[in-house]
């Protein structure tokens, strides 16, 4: 366990890996999930071809900190949109939202717009995606207004 600065133990950083719609390439989303499981962080992956509902649900009865979603195959825009107006709209918008995989670098911005904190595209370091996590999540509900 990590511990808060009055030295108090704090739970590890909870994390949802979820793979939407009809995309079943899921070994990045697999790689994902171990570098973050190896650096201290609980993982929860959903498996392939999940809904946007499947998605939230897992969010809400894990009690997430992260959700991590990883698109291969071009419907990233209509899933995060989807999700982040289920975040949004089931009082989970303090959740740290991801999106990773084959996205055009013109779509993160649409992205942002959607509820995303942040785009990691295809050769990503992990050891980068574990800082920024560890970096930004349970602050998200302050650090972006939410």
């Amino acid at each position: 366990m990590q511990s808060v600065s009055d030295g108090r133990p704090q739970a590890p950083l909870k994390v949802v890996v979820a793979k939407p719609g009809l995309d079943g390439h899921d070994r990045g989303a697999k790689v994902v999930a171990r570098a973050l499981r190896d650096s201290g962080m609980e993982v929860v992956y959903t498996g392939i071809y999940q809904t946007p509902e499947s998605i939230l649900r897992a969010v809400v009865q894990e009690d997430a900190d992260v959700l991590g979603l990883s698109s291969l195959s071009g419907a990233h825009l209509e899933y995060a949109k989807e999700i982040g107006r289920l975040l949004r709209d089931n009082d989970r918008a303090d959740v740290l939202f991801l999106v990773g995989g084959t996205v055009p670098p013109e779509d993160a911005e649409i992205l942002y717009g959607y509820g995303v904190h942040a785009v990691f595209g295809p050769g990503t370091p992990t050891g980068d995606l574990v800082a920024y996590i560890k970096a930004h999540a349970r602050r998200v509900g302050t650090a972006y207004g939410t």
